[in-house]
């Protein structure tokens, strides 16, 4: 077999696995993780599942996954996966990591200090043209600002960063723009930057999307900034996973008379770093950057394989779940099992169809 065609068979067995229902980002290391490659996870399901009581999830068709290829490659996008060498390294770390990207554009500023920078879609101009020109300051200083081309503070923030180094990373396929008034800046920031998406070509962004898009965001980046926000908006989510995931949270003060800027005062008041300007920004970031350029890159490291559960073993996690969603971390400490024993039953009743998994590391009972 030519190399081209080992490496093609490679991409479409992680792709199967991928695209198979009950598949999720956690899901995908885990069994990655405990059977070596995609192929060997692919055999494994059926055994998996009967373990958890039920009949395993349909593998998705060789078929679909050949026709979803060939559409990224017309598109002028390819795939970049979690054991790729220019796969993010920070994004790598997060425990919900995007097992496969679809890139067009430079992956290269994904490897500079990159910063989030997010906000309110109906942002006042005051904040947009802020968020504009502190882009544009930081991409002059050689930071890639990372954002999710929305409305608002996120469009203001691509267009001051265009031509210094922007990525934009997005809750639909690669191939729809959304909003699509941002259709010309989304193809500018594409072919001048670095344009991302975790769904595959033709979908359509959904609710359930920007949650994982957010995760990206942060998780490419050292920091996340937020330029106005409302104390329950979607930028505050995107804030709060970059300080679970232990990133520094930046926030720009504005007037307490405006609800736009509630959110961002809130998180001052919690111990966000104010930011007035892009020097305040470089002076959080630069130890962060320091130790992130000193930590390996490049080689991959999956998680350590699970180990099999006894019949005993099962049943204790099982009887700590209910269809009330649980921390898994609650579950390890009340069932008093080794962390990779808790796992594994997860695994098996997620691909057996009987558990669901949440935001925040939850798990519940369907």
């Amino acid at each position: 077999m030519a190399d081209g065609d080992a490496r093609v068979d490679g991409r479409i067995a992680k792709l199967r696995l991928l695209r198979s229902p009950r598949i999720g980002p956690v899901t995908y290391a885990q069994l990655v993780a405990r059977f070596g490659t995609a192929e060997a996870a692919l055999d494994a399901l059926p055994m998996l599942a009967a373990r958890g009581g039920g009949k395993p999830p349909e593998i998705a068709a060789l078929g679909l996954v050949e026709r979803e290829i060939a559409r990224v490659e017309q598109l002028g996008a390819r795939y970049l996966f979690i054991d790729d060498a220019d796969y993010p390294q920070l994004l790598r770390e997060i425990d919900s990591a995007p097992p496969a990207l679809m890139v067009r554009g430079d992956t290269g500023l994904l490897a500079r200090p990159c910063i989030a920078m997010v906000g309110a879609r109906n942002a006042s101009a005051a904040a947009r043209r802020f968020a504009r020109d502190l882009a544009y300051a930081l991409s002059n200083e050689g930071v890639t600002i990372v954002s999710g081309l929305a409305r608002g503070i996120d469009t203001a923030a691509h267009i001051g960063s265009v031509d210094g180094g922007t990525v934009g990373v997005i809750a639909s396929g690669i191939d729809i723009a959304f909003p699509p008034e941002n259709a010309e800046l989304q193809e500018a920031v594409a072919l001048r930057g670095l344009l991302v998406a975790e769904q595959p070509p033709g979908a359509e962004p959904r609710a359930r999307h920007f949650p994982w898009r957010n995760r990206i965001i942060a998780g490419a980046s050292l920091a996340t900034v937020v330029v106005e926000a409302a104390p329950k908006s979607g930028s505050l989510i995107t804030a709060r996973l970059a300080g679970e995931m232990g990133r520094d949270v930046l926030a720009v003060p504005g007037s307490p008379l405006d609800p736009r800027a509630q959110g961002c005062n809130l998180l001052i008041r919690e111990g966000a770093t104010l930011v007035q300007s892009a020097a305040d920004i470089l002076e959080a970031i630069r130890p962060i950057d320091a130790r992130a350029l000193r930590s390996p890159t490049g080689a991959y490291t999956p998680p350590p394989p699970a180990s099999d559960a006894s019949d005993r073993e099962r049943g204790a996690v099982i009887d700590l779940l209910s269809p009330v969603a649980v921390a898994v971390d609650e579950l390890i400490r009340q069932s008093g099992l080794p962390p990779a024993i808790v796992q594994t039953v997860l695994l098996e009743l997620e691909l057996a169809g009987k558990l669901e998994r949440h935001a925040g590391g939850r798990v519940s009972l369907v």
